[in-house]
């Protein structure tokens, strides 16, 4: 789950950013803040990579998630953008699951040791 999660923050990272190129040209925004707010979403994104494995790692995904949505109402654009990279996260946690627990059962198995042939 980890590496999904993390490739789909790193990908928000960049999005964040762009997001605040575009937002820089609204005149009622001050650049200031643009700055600010997308420095710090992309802090977050790039420090939550190592926090997806802890307790509450997902969750705050999830709220950067909304926070993302959110965004549309400044830069409209944000509001596909950060639909799709909610989907994105959907995915990555449920199939990153998913991943972790063949890998469990491999590493039991693994653990058990080779099994025995058949005697024919």
């Amino acid at each position: 789950m980890r590496t999904l999660c993390s490739s789909t923050l790193i990908g928000e990272f960049f999005v964040i950013g762009f997001a605040g190129l575009v937002a820089m040209k609204d005149d009622t925004l001050a650049m200031s803040t643009v700055w600010w707010v997308c420095g710090v979403a992309m802090v977050f994104s790039v420090l939550l990579c190592g926090m997806i494995t802890r307790p509450g790692g997902v969750q705050l995904g999830w709220a950067l998630q909304i926070g993302l949505v959110a965004s549309g109402f400044f830069v409209p654009v944000m509001f596909f953008l950060g639909a799709a990279f909610a989907a994105l996260w959907w995915a990555s946690v449920h199939y990153g699951r998913q991943v972790d627990e063949v890998k469990a059962r491999w590493a039991a198995q693994a653990a058990q040791g080779p099994a025995e042939p058949d005697a024919a």
